[in-house]
């Protein structure tokens, strides 16, 4: 019995059954069912499309290439062993590929789900009014999608960012807990993963690093305290971006993502690129205080601490939360005054619609709306959801009201989109 003979026909049956694998995996347009106003954009879906089938066609001619050095080794007589390494290789380039449509067809399958998917269609929409105070600075914008999955917290895997094998992922996808559909928390997730996506971008969160790298030079004695805000600062520009897109919104959504046992409250990890809940909430409350000054601040950070007192905590971990908080007003301003390279000029507080936000300006628009509501479909998306999670706040209107308002008008973004 030819060993080596039996081995050659082995490997190029091998490499012949990938080969058919990969050919039944069909494009998510000739597979996804789900009607229109569900869909992601066109553009999404053309960018994902093309990932795909180019992967497909790369393997595939690596596999028509496997087979004729197959028959070229076998005709010379050649040992096979290295080619076995050759066909491991494409078989892991197969499953990288598998694992990057696995990526979208999660995104995608959902669209089907009745209700679920014009839903999903109308939170692309809030995703990208988000995403839209930086596009005259981005090279490229981003086409964003978003969808549920189980769990307490939302994710993005952000656009440009490497995929299974290597690829660029060609699109941004917003992964939001299902438990917040539907209500003002549903903003607050998704536009602070909206801002990692556009802080990224625009380069914040490495400039605004390097002054706070900086301050730890300039003011030795609070070296530590400024490694913390450091530390957490990728997670604190998302929060700011929903914050300045969503006012009180913003860290009534936090809050409710948050509010864990005491004992997670208080875990002032170096090693953690999220701030410790009890702080990022009291971050929250201060840059709302700054940016859009109000009493109503103040009564959620007295519940907050109500909720989560600092009795019984060791006397060092209270120390260094206090001396945190005390470095919290040049935190706020060194932040809000932060002038990145791609703003031409511009500072980080001049990017954001805060003047429009104002809670006077909101609680003017609730008052128009509820007398109009007309008025309410020519408004931005993330516009609505910040004058209605502060009437929400305020007890103008119930937590039934806002879903069905919130409802209606994921549905009509949903229509407008397509």
């Amino acid at each position: 019995m030819n060993t080596s003979s039996l081995a050659y026909d082995y490997l190029t049956r091998e490499a012949e059954s990938l080969q058919v694998r990969l050919i039944q995996h069909k494009p998510f347009i000739m597979t996804m069912p789900m009607v229109k106003g569900a869909e992601v954009s066109s553009s999404a879906m053309q960018k994902v499309s093309h990932l795909l089938q180019s992967s497909k066609s790369k393997l595939f001619k690596g596999i028509n290439l496997f087979l004729e050095n197959l028959k070229r080794a076998k005709k010379e007589n050649k040992a096979p062993e290295n080619l076995q390494k050759d066909l491991v290789i494409l078989k892991l380039r197969f499953n990288s590929i598998l694992d990057q449509m696995d990526i979208f067809a999660d995104v995608l399958s959902q669209r089907s789900e009745h209700e679920t998917g014009i839903w999903l269609s109308g939170l692309d929409a809030l995703s990208e009014d988000g995403l839209k105070v930086g596009q005259p600075y981005f090279d490229e914008t981003p086409d964003l999608m978003v969808f549920l999955e189980r769990g307490h917290g939302a994710a993005i895997r952000r656009a440009r960012t490497r995929l299974p094998g290597g690829d660029q992922n060609p699109v941004a996808v917003i992964q939001i807990p299902r438990e917040r559909l539907v209500g003002n928390g549903i903003a607050a997730s998704i536009i602070h993963e909206v801002g990692h996506q556009g802080a990224e971008l625009l380069g914040i969160t490495q400039s605004l690093r390097s002054e706070l790298q900086k301050m730890q030079t300039l003011q030795p004695q609070n070296s530590e305290y400024w490694k913390y805000y450091e530390r957490w600062i990728s997670e604190i520009l998302a929060d700011y971006w929903a914050m300045c897109h969503l006012g009180i919104s913003a860290t009534t959504g936090l809050m409710g993502v948050v509010s864990l046992p005491k004992y997670f409250q208080f875990r002032l990890d170096l090693d953690d690129p999220h701030p410790a809940p009890y702080m990022r909430v009291f971050i929250s409350c201060a840059f709302g205080r700054w940016l859009f000054p109000n009493q109503a601040w103040n009564i959620l950070w007295s519940f907050w601490e109500r909720f989560y007192p600092l009795d019984g905590l060791p006397e060092k971990k209270v120390e260094l939360v206090q001396n945190l908080q005390a470095m919290i007003p040049e935190f706020i301003k060194l932040v809000h005054l932060h002038k990145p390279k791609a703003l031409k000029g511009k500072s980080l507080g001049e990017l954001f619609p805060i003047r429009d936000r104002q809670p006077a300006k909101l609680n003017q628009k609730f008052l128009e709306w509820k007398s109009n509501t007309k008025l309410i479909q020519t408004a931005p998306p993330t516009l609505v959801f910040s004058v209605f999670g502060q009437a929400r706040f305020l007890g103008k209107i119930s937590p039934k009201e806002e879903s069905k308002i919130f409802t209606q008008q994921l549905r009509n973004w949903a229509f407008k989109r397509h």
